[in-house]
């Protein structure tokens, strides 16, 4: 199922290469759609940087999937930081932010890491997909964004149009490890504390941030999307 999708992507995956070489990075929280990505730029020997946000709240089983993947792709995944850690967070803003004011949390914890690595970049490379959410509905597979002013950074969502069961469907297909969470109902992983299995029925988004009108953590919201000419 998936291979109709797969030219469209690895040719984005060239023209971002040629476009910015190294100056383009791939960004993963190590969903299926980044790992589909991750996996199709090592089939065509695409160098590109890859990055991860260790929130210090990520599941033990993320953790691992994050060394098994530099294994499996033969090289190394920078891993970002926030400047706190949980614990000097609690000090300074009390226990348990995320259970207060979870967009709070999510800037310390994820934006701010990630404001100070696309200064660095031209092109972030995500795995963002239309299906995933009705706030990601319109997702385009180039988008440009403002990241300060005079400073914009190319978006790339290569697999904008997968849906989920064509990612699923490469990951097995290819043997690409993968979170052996999601074998057990979670369908987007995000931290443990605002993550939960999804039922039957609900959204693959709907496990995260539960009794929050909240459904994105920021990364993806944070910055005001601009015209291509800019």
């Amino acid at each position: 199922m998936e291979t109709k999708y797969c030219e469209r992507t690895v040719a984005l995956l060239h023209e971002a290469w040629r476009e910015f070489g190294e100056k383009a990075a791939i960004g993963t929280s190590f969903q299926g759609a980044g790992l589909v990505i991750m996996d199709l730029a090592r089939r065509e020997g695409l160098g590109f940087p890859i990055f991860t946000i260790d929130t210090g709240l990520l599941f033990p089983e993320t953790l691992e999937l994050c060394r098994r993947l530099e294994v499996y792709l033969g090289r190394k995944i920078e891993v970002l930081r926030p400047d706190l850690t949980v614990e000097q967070q609690a000090e300074q803003f009390g226990e348990a932010l995320w259970a207060r004011d979870p967009d709070f949390c999510c800037t310390l914890r994820k934006v701010v890491p990630l404001q100070a690595k696309l200064r660095e970049l031209e092109c972030w490379i995500t795995g963002l997909r239309r299906d995933q959410s009705e706030t990601r509905s319109r997702t385009e597979e180039r988008e440009y964004y403002e990241l300060e002013p005079g400073r914009v950074v190319v978006k790339l969502n290569p697999m904008a149009m997968w849906p989920r069961e064509a990612v699923w469907d490469y990951l097995r297909r290819h043997g690409v490890p993968y979170n052996p969470l999601h074998d057990q109902g979670y369908r987007s992983i995000g931290c443990m504390p605002c993550t939960r299995k999804v039922g039957e029925g609900e959204s693959e988004r709907a496990g995260r941030w539960t009794g929050f009108n909240k459904t994105e953590c920021g990364i993806h919201t944070f910055m005001r999307r601009v015209e291509a000419d800019r």
